[in-house]
């Protein structure tokens, strides 16, 4: 099936790994390259991308669909509506463990997207950001560390 018009994996494999990821009790990212085609809210959008919780805890009316994820999800207590075209997914892993897959960024999709300063990378990479610890009941508790020191870790996206 090397034919130009073949059915993308992708979806297949974003379907198949956020299964693994809810079979196994963990909570499934994905990493999203955003342009004009991605309906993410743009405030949490850094450096060209967005990293979201898929999880069914976090969204609600979630379809992963051929060419769209689509869902609902609340953004500091807003509902809002995500379309994420597939083939923008750049990742899907484990928040817990960071298991997953990686997609690569077609040649196409590369040139589609504008350039919006001229001092920005054509394909953002993956960033680390530290992770944000909320308040559990008492102020005497240190937060445990879910990852070991010295490695980057991922904020939670709602």
């Amino acid at each position: 099936m090397n034919a130009p018009d073949a059915t993308s994996t992708r979806p297949y494999l974003l379907r198949a790994m956020h299964e693994w990821c809810t079979d196994s009790g963990f909570t499934p990212y994905v990493a999203v390259f955003v342009d004009e085609t991605v309906q993410v809210p743009m405030e949490y959008v850094k450096n060209g991308e967005i990293v979201l919780n898929v999880g069914y805890d976090a969204t609600a009316g979630m379809t992963l669909g051929n060419e769209f994820i689509e869902f609902k999800a609340r953004f500091g207590g807003v509902p809002r509506e995500l379309i994420i075209p597939i083939n923008r997914v750049m990742a899907i892993y484990a928040r817990e463990n960071g298991q997953g897959m990686s997609f690569p960024m077609s040649a196409a999709s590369a040139e589609v997207v504008p350039v919006q300063k001229k001092s920005a990378p054509a394909r953002p990479v993956l960033s680390a950001v530290e992770t944000l610890h909320t308040e559990s009941g008492s102020d005497d508790e240190s937060p445990t560390p879910t990852t070991p020191s010295g490695r980057p870790a991922l904020t939670r996206v709602k």
